[in-house]
């Protein structure tokens, strides 16, 4: 079952139900597939599987690390990738410094492309794990945590965590398209 972004977050063990079958599915998908078929991009534009999984590596780092620092801080503001000029300003960056969550320079800077499929699942593993871990131990109002996103205004760990599952969905369907050829 997918879960929408954009609904009231569901219990937390459907959340961490949805966040645990992402693993498993695309272990599943990974373990299936040769390394040429998971480097292969559909066209110059879009990502490889083998991208999409450090992608999701990354990822999951970041999130993490929203979850660390909501439980930690009272209501911080979280950088975004969605992150306007203006709004990047506050956290000091620009002047020719380029968006820090940028995920086509981080693919071509952490070169996704030569990344060893296996290895970036392991490490999305780790990270997952220990995503699944912090959030399997929060209380009901540990959920209500929140920080200061700069598009959505204030949003909880409980939705961040259904933004979380909603980002798998997203980029495991384009995973699949990749698979097959396809945009």
């Amino acid at each position: 079952m997918a879960i929408r972004e954009d609904a009231a977050p569901p219990p937390a063990d459907e959340r961490l139900r949805r966040l645990s079958l992402t693993l498993d599915e695309l272990a599943a998908t990974v373990c299936e597939h040769d390394d040429g078929a998971l480097g292969r991009r559909p066209d110059a534009r879009n990502w490889s599987a083998t991208e999409i999984v450090c992608h999701l590596r990354d990822v999951e780092e970041l999130f993490l690390m929203r979850f660390m620092t909501m439980l930690a801080m009272d209501e911080p503001k979280i950088l975004a990738f969605s992150a306007a000029p203006a709004d990047l300003e506050a956290w000091g960056i620009g002047g020719g410094i380029g968006h820090p969550l940028d995920p086509d320079r981080w693919a071509e800077e952490r070169q996704y492309g030569r990344n060893d499929p296996r290895e970036a699942l392991a490490a999305f593993a780790r990270r997952r794990g220990e995503t699944l871990a912090l959030l399997e131990r929060l209380g009901p109002a540990e959920w209500q945590r929140g920080g200061l996103h700069p598009t959505r205004g204030r949003i909880t760990i409980a939705e961040y965590a259904v933004a979380l599952a909603a980002h798998d969905a997203n980029h495991l369907a384009q995973l699949h398209r990749a698979l097959v050829g396809r945009a």
